[in-house]
């Protein structure tokens, strides 16, 4: 069971809070240091499931402590982790992040265990799930398990949401199979070498992804807001202004949040302005995992004088 799927890495994040990155060799003193479960994956599965849709998780994480604790986390969030897969030969992934006083974020990753997922294992999950609407990967996992669950998800007719990131890891084989791209401006960079700056930019970057064959793309540009391009139309999502405390996981908390939009049924445009308005609460937060519910996305919205596709639908 699972209105949704996702396909990814499963971490553990450990986080340094500082006023100040240090430049390369310096040392400089932190504020505080916490250890919170993470990973691209995980992070846009439990958005996922947090705002209520039932999420199935495809992964691989180490027999160690870390992985003990992750796979308890994913299910006290109500993630399906039956397909998760774990393995004595590599250690549960880990990302070191430094967070500064701006709440942008440096990370470093180990893929670790994320690296073991294979061909057969995406083959064997996908066995067993034929309920899911939409499809979600990133490429935080090997490349073999990317394509391989892109190949799948077309196959069952899923919508497929594919999140190239990060920069460091693009497969550019598997752009064809996605439905959806969802970039953010690094990301942008590496697959048209177009340094997305503003919206002119933007529309250069979308034009060359229609020229590969993507139909649908959304380029995510911080906090310049975001750059949809459905089949040849263009449009534009402005940023929501917040007092951000922690970028880490924004991108993928707007990934997960789109996913739900899609599964329940919303069109791309509505569902990027709820995405856009969950990302923004989230920021508002410390740790990647840290996502708001429904009725918390509901509440911001009051205060903001903002709403989304399904107080519409509850309005009409």
């Amino acid at each position: 069971m699972g209105e949704i799927t996702v396909v990814g890495s499963i971490n553990i994040d450990i986080v340094a809070y500082t006023n100040k990155y240090p430049n390369h060799g310096d040392t400089n003193f932190g504020e505080r240091m916490t250890t919170l479960p993470g990973g691209k994956g995980a992070n846009q599965a439990v958005a996922s499931a947090v705002l209520g849709k039932t999420v199935n998780m495809i992964g691989s994480i180490g027999k160690d402590l870390y992985g003990d604790n992750i796979l308890q986390s994913l299910n006290n969030k109500g993630v399906n982790t039956t397909h998760i897969k774990r393995i004595d030969t590599s250690s549960t992934g880990c990302a070191i992040i430094t967070v500064d006083q701006g709440a942008e974020n440096t990370m470093l990753v180990v893929k670790g265990a994320n690296d073991e997922l294979s061909k057969e294992d995406i083959k064997l999950a996908f066995n067993t799930i034929t309920d899911s609407k939409v499809l979600l990967v990133q490429m935080e996992v090997s490349e073999e398990s990317v394509i391989e669950a892109l190949i799948q998800g077309k196959n069952k007719g899923m919508f497929v949401i594919l999140d190239p990131a990060p920069a460091d890891g693009i497969t550019k084989h598997a752009l064809q199979y996605a439905d959806l791209i969802v970039p953010n401006k690094q990301e942008t960079k590496e697959l048209t070498g177009i340094d997305v700056l503003d919206l002119p930019s933007a529309q250069q970057a979308a034009n060359i992804f229609h020229q590969m064959g993507i139909k649908n793309s959304i380029i995510k540009m911080g906090s310049q807001g975001s750059f949809i391009f459905i089949n040849g139309t263009t449009s534009y999502i402005e940023p929501i202004t917040v007092n951000a405390v922690d970028t880490v996981g924004a991108g993928d908390t707007f990934a997960g949040a789109l996913a739900f939009a899609i599964a329940d049924g919303a069109d791309i445009q509505e569902a990027v302005q709820f995405a856009n308005i969950v990302a923004a609460l989230k920021v508002t937060r410390q740790g990647a995992q840290s996502i708001p519910t429904l009725d918390e996305v509901n509440e911001f919205c009051k205060q903001k004088g903002l709403s989304h596709y399904i107080q519409e639908m509850a309005k009409a």
